[in-house]
């Protein structure tokens, strides 16, 4: 199961994902944000997903993402956005 929640923080936004997975070890909870750390064998990933969408959300617009896991049981992101006045 995969389930997607947003919420209204004033002058920020609140995203949250969560999947009942089989959650990620303490040891790679530490690296996933890391550049090129991939749990898959050399050359079946880049490892470059979850270091650029860390780079995105944090130096370019000035946001967080975080990650709450339980092995066997979950693994959720929350990403937290500042509102921008768009004209």
């Amino acid at each position: 199961m995969l389930s997607a929640a947003a919420k209204n923080l004033g002058d920020k936004v609140e995203i949250r994902i969560r999947d009942n997975g089989t959650g990620i070890p303490e040891g790679v909870k530490e690296k996933i944000f890391n550049p090129f750390f991939a749990t898959k064998p050399s050359g079946q990933a880049t490892g470059l997903g979850l270091s650029m969408s860390h780079d995105i959300i944090v130096k370019q617009r000035g946001g967080s993402i975080d990650v709450d896991t339980k092995p066997g049981r979950f693994t959720e992101f929350k990403i937290v956005l500042p509102r921008t006045n768009q004209s």
